[in-house]
């Protein structure tokens, strides 16, 4: 089975809110961002619109696009 890639639409007589939109900001190499996790890094990297490698100081990781709780500084 598969899955449509189309995102769910939300009724007008739904108990729940709808969810935000997620603006989709653009990182470059070298920009400072600030994670709600793992706080103040720095961008090694970018793969596309897919991901960001980003250094913390104690490790870097890869943070999949759009990230929430990444903000760019």
């Amino acid at each position: 089975m598969t899955t449509s890639q189309r995102p769910r639409r939300h009724l007008a007589s739904s108990p729940f809110p709808k969810k935000p939109d997620v603006a989709a900001e653009t990182y470059e190499t070298g920009a400072r961002v600030s994670h709600d996790t793992y706080g103040l890094g720095r961008v090694l990297s970018v793969q596309g619109q897919n991901s960001v490698q980003v250094d913390f100081g104690n490790g870097s990781m890869h943070i999949p696009l759009p990230c929430r709780q990444m903000t760019a500084l």
